[in-house]
């Protein structure tokens, strides 16, 4: 088979109207710095806090639907053993959004916070901080893989042009325009790419339906004709594999960087809700064109296709089945379109998760742990080379990856399993402390390593009820990953109020204090709050009823 000629130029074509676009955030981004008040670092982070309201919806959509969102769906939907019920991406980042908007966008936008570690910082100290930080950038390295992967994927099928090349010249285009201007140059491109992803997709649904190998999807929603059934029923048996992923997916989705630093960088709290609403909706109506590209591939007769015998499935390709979809079933100028959509998804989502594990790093871990009194400039260059180096790592893994889906679900995980319950104390439970957090951390991270990770060849040390043993690995069937965030909940709170116990009624020493929690009331009921204003009487005076009441609670 020989290179797509026609629509490897629309690829370069493509590739230069980002680098374009990329180029001219840059400049734009430049003039914010002289105008912005604060540090350099603070506009390539947030932009200086004054997002368009659309062009935030933009951005935020974009960055949500990627390579592994689009492909990933589509893949599942097409899997026999998987269907409808199993593809939870539309609706599970949909909630996400929703839920963002309605309970974190307030907390941290008040507090004009730069990323999504700063409060734990401001609470906790670096300690934790830095193990959280490790934690995102991690889990952001693992969803880069993922996209790139997806891109090396479509490219390969259909322009059967080498994955290796693809992803390394995909990596090397998204890392340079990052470089160039930071968050503007991530969000404007991210404008362009959306419009990409839309409009592709749904371009390519109608000839996908009406190619002669594929029966009507209403029949075989329903009837086994080439393979079970694409609406699946999700049965006792799987119902806690099922619960875990949608908690992830949902409530994992507000753990993420990219999130916060599109929120903070708007200009008020009600535009950044409105933002996430808004974003929600489109983020599930981008991810119908998936879920039919799935139900079509598994309605269709791929002995009538030049794919020929056996099916994806069987050939272990369900991971290509989007780009193996629209090299089979459309005519050729329609399967190049088809590549701009995931080149667009996978650009809008790299280089957000490039910046946002590059941010963390430059602002948590370089300036308040490694360089305090780091210059703005110097905070810059730290980011920068974050960049490179994050995106040199993703890349490397994106080469090695297996499955799209896989990948993007364990990205999804590391933040909800080690972050989220976290999240929640720091933002809604003001009795919380260092000491609660150190262990909520340890508990949630012993019993996730020991409940096993198939993907990563961890063997579980644990075996919750109701699983199975294959090819004799114990196959958890119990949600005891949505389990272990509970019980770090609990774990927060308890020993927070612990220590608080035994350190105020003298059963610890002061010296060992190294939270200060027994100084906490002190610091409570100053006369000045965070932002430097006079408290009123009747609000020193709340303040210090509650904590008379959580002192006096354990008598």
């Amino acid at each position: 088979m020989a290179v797509n000629i026609p629509g490897l130029v629309a690829v370069i074509v493509f590739y230069i109207i980002i680098l374009v676009i990329g180029i001219w955030a840059s400049k734009r981004s430049k003039k914010e710095e002289k105008k912005c008040s604060g540090e350099r670092s603070e506009v390539t982070i947030v932009g200086g806090r004054n997002l368009n309201a659309w062009v935030g919806v933009f951005t935020l959509t974009a960055t949500w639907v990627g390579g592994g969102y689009i492909l990933g769906t589509a893949e599942v939907v097409y899997t026999p053993t998987q269907g409808l019920f199993w593809a939870l991406g539309p609706l599970g980042y949909a909630a996400s959004l929703f839920l963002g908007g309605i309970y974190f966008v307030k907390p941290m936008r008040d507090k004009k916070y730069l990323t999504m570690i700063d409060p734990f910082q401001e609470k906790y100290g670096n300690v934790l901080s830095s193990l959280l930080v490790v934690t995102s950038v991690f889990s952001d390295v693992f969803w880069t893989a993922c996209i790139l992967s997806a891109l090396g994927g479509t490219i390969e099928v259909i322009l059967d042009i080498s994955s290796y090349h693809s992803i390394l010249v995909s990596a090397a285009v998204a890392i340079f325009y990052t470089l160039l201007g930071g968050l503007y140059s991530v969000v404007y491109t991210d404008v362009i790419q959306l419009f990409f992803i839309a409009i592709s997709l749904w371009i390519c649904v109608p000839f996908l339906m009406m190619s002669p190998a594929v029966t009507n999807i209403l029949v075989t929603a329903s009837e086994e004709l080439y393979q079970k059934p694409w609406i699946t029923e999700v049965d006792l048996e799987h119902l806690g594999n099922w619960l875990d992923e949608l908690f992830i997916i949902t409530l994992g989705g507000v753990c993420y960087q990219s999130f916060y630093q599109r929120v903070l960088a708007t200009s008020s709290v009600r535009q950044g809700q409105i933002m996430c609403h808004l974003s929600g909706v489109f983020c599930f109506i981008l991810g119908i064109p998936s879920v039919l590209i799935g139900a079509i591939a598994a309605s269709t007769d791929w002995n009538q296709t030049s794919y020929g015998f056996p099916t994806p499935f069987d050939n272990g390709d369900a991971r290509k089945i989007l780009p193996i979809s629209l090299q089979h079933l459309c005519p050729k100028f329609i399967s190049v379109i088809g590549i701009g959509a995931v080149a667009s998804a996978v650009m809008s989502s790299v280089d957000s998760s490039l910046l946002s594990s590059a941010s963390m790093f430059a602002h948590n871990i370089y300036k308040k742990l490694i360089r305090k009194k780091a210059s703005g400039k110097e905070v810059l260059w730290a980011i920068r080379i974050g960049v490179l180096f994050f995106g040199a790592v993703g890349t490397c893994l994106a080469l090695m990856a297996q499955s799209v889906y896989e990948l993007w679900i364990l990205s999804a995980e590391m933040v909800f399993s080690l972050i989220f319950s976290q999240l929640v104390c720091v933002l809604f439970v003001p009795s919380s402390n260092g000491y609660g957090a150190l262990a909520g951390f340890f508990v949630e991270l012993i019993m996730r390593v020991a409940g096993g990770e198939p993907f990563l060849r961890i063997p579980p040390l644990i075996h919750y009820p109701g699983g199975t043993f294959i090819d004799g690995v114990y196959i958890q069937r119990f949600p005891f990953k949505t389990l272990t965030v509970g019980i770090s909940l609990v774990t927060i709170v308890a020993v927070s109020h612990l220590s608080y116990f035994l350190f105020n009624r003298g059963l610890l020493s002061e010296c060992c204090d190294i939270y200060s929690v027994k100084e906490k009331i002190k610091k409570d009921v100053a006369t000045e709050n965070a932002d430097g204003q006079k408290i009123s009487d009747r609000e020193r005076h709340d303040i210090r009823v509650s904590n008379q009441q959580l002192c006096t609670q354990w008598d």
